[in-house]
């Protein structure tokens, strides 16, 4: 038994809650100790939901975002401009740019970054996919809306190198988001101007 723990039980979820990102074992200890003050069935409906989601959850075939079905209620929705198409890093993304209300088109969701130093390599990302969507003749610009960092610019301009056979816009989104900041922690304003007011990509701006 830990000598800073009184359970071994308590310290094993704990332990459990610190492999998430951004929890420590302070807000680790707290968020377990709050699970185990509420009712066993409260503490079961929450376990159950998260063995549910990684269970039963899909990925949208053309955008690769989380889903119910095999097509995303975004990538359905005929209502939506088809022929604009905004890439992002991650789900989280998909859902801050949505939260902005200023996007009618479509998204890619890469599933990350390059990033050599991670071992992130293109094959790693849904780039391949992109570009089978954009050879189908139907998309006339991609947005490249990924986070201002040495990352995210190598990548826009791995992915620029590839389409730039093709007739279709690149642009990226206007430098309303710091350099360095993540997409999903701006905040609606600013991301739905950047998305606005993007700009056309031409390669330089790595």
């Amino acid at each position: 038994m830990s000598q800073e723990y009184p359970s071994t039980l308590l310290e094993r979820a704990v332990n459990e809650f610190t492999k998430l990102p951004g929890i420590g074992r302070k807000t680790a200890t707290r968020l377990v100790l709050h699970l185990l003050r509420k009712q066993e069935e409260e503490v079961e409906s929450f376990s159950d939901s998260i063995i549910k989601l990684k269970r039963e959850a899909l990925y949208c075939r053309e955008c690769h975002s989380i889903s119910d079905t095999e097509i995303c209620p975004i990538c359905a929705n005929p209502m939506r401009d088809h022929s604009l198409i905004c890439v992002v890093e991650n789900i989280q993304d998909v859902m801050a740019v949505e939260n902005t209300m200023q996007f009618k088109g479509v998204y890619h969701v890469l599933g990350g970054v390059i990033s050599p130093m991670d071992g992130v390599s293109p094959g790693d990302l849904h780039i391949d996919s992109l570009i089978k969507r954009v050879e189908t003749g139907e998309v006339k610009e991609i947005i490249l809306a990924l986070s201002s960092t040495m990352e995210g610019d190598t990548t826009n301009f791995y992915i620029y190198r590839k389409l730039m056979q093709y007739d279709v816009k690149l642009s990226v989104i206007a430098r309303g988001i710091s350099v360095g900041d993540e997409l999903e922690y701006a905040d609606e304003i600013t991301l739905g101007r950047s998305i606005v007011n993007r700009t056309p990509f031409t390669g330089k701006s790595i």
